[in-house]
């Protein structure tokens, strides 16, 4: 018996050993957006495996439990938030001296929540509290820690907006760059591509819409906050052109993909 747990315990200490020794050394990219994250076999790690430092899962309040996926029928009581991103993360972070990667960068988790905002966002909150790792603003003192909670979709701002302490940013909208939110409040700004240019990198983008974007740019970054853009095209060109222009998130659903163009890519302009 003596020998059999020996074995076991044996087994799991390597199983440690190769996850640290095959994951940890990724290079960080603080660009790369994993668009529905949950949707790749190994949801979260698949992602960190490519370096990204920005992961987007999609969630439902279903019996107290917050499952993950992008429709209702694809729920399942096993595919958790907890069990998919909470604690793989919590297990990470404390195997790896305080940070999701051996170089420390900021590392975004995107939660998109589909419906019921309030009481979503309520058991959320109940539930980032039982996890130290989480940034947090308490009596208005904004402390980053490992991971930064972003919330999406069906975002209840006001709730979020007088929670105290609060372990949660919101994700904006173009729109929202008009309110004087506090960038910890609001340290993203997200937008539908097609709902403001017609340009999917077919050709030289026009001038009017560069200049679109430069603003778009400019007054995002003035508030103190990231750019990222929803319903782009899977295409390092048009990669290359967000880049050139300043955006400082860039979603896939190519993990790969996407790992290898910002690992090789020496210049930000497009070709």
């Amino acid at each position: 018996m003596l020998c059999s747990i020996d074995r076991i315990f044996s087994a799991v200490l390597l199983a440690t050993a190769l996850f640290a020794a095959s994951a940890f050394g990724q290079t960080p990219l603080p660009q790369a957006h994993a668009h529905n994250d949950y949707y790749h076999k190994r949801p979260l790690l698949d992602a960190l495996d490519q370096g990204f430092c920005n992961v987007e899962a999609d969630i439902y309040l279903v019996q107290g439990q917050l499952l993950v996926g992008h429709e209702r029928w694809e729920l399942r009581t096993n595919r958790s938030l907890t069990s998919l991103y909470l604690d793989p993360l919590k297990e990470r972070i404390e195997a790896n001296g305080g940070h999701v990667y051996e170089t420390p960068k900021p590392f975004i988790l995107m939660i998109d929540i589909k419906t019921n905002g309030e009481e979503v966002y309520a058991a959320l909150e109940k539930l980032l509290a039982q996890y130290d790792f989480i940034s947090v603003t308490e009596d208005g003192k904004h402390q980053e820690k490992a991971v930064t909670v972003v919330i999406s979709g069906d975002r209840p701002k006001k709730a979020v907006a007088e929670a105290n302490p609060r372990r949660v940013g919101l994700d904006g909208r173009l729109s929202d760059l008009n309110a004087n939110w506090p960038a910890e409040l609001m340290p993203v700004i997200s937008d539908k591509w097609g709902s403001h240019f017609k340009w999917k990198g077919q050709g030289p983008m026009p001038d009017a819409e560069q200049a679109k974007l430069k603003e778009i740019v400019e007054k995002t970054h003035a508030k103190g906050r990231q750019l990222r853009f929803w319903g782009t095209p899977e295409d390092p060109k048009f990669w290359a052109m967000l880049q050139s222009a300043g955006v400082d998130l860039i979603g896939t659903d190519d993990l790969e993909k996407l790992s290898e163009f910002l690992n090789h890519s020496d210049s930000s302009t497009p070709e």
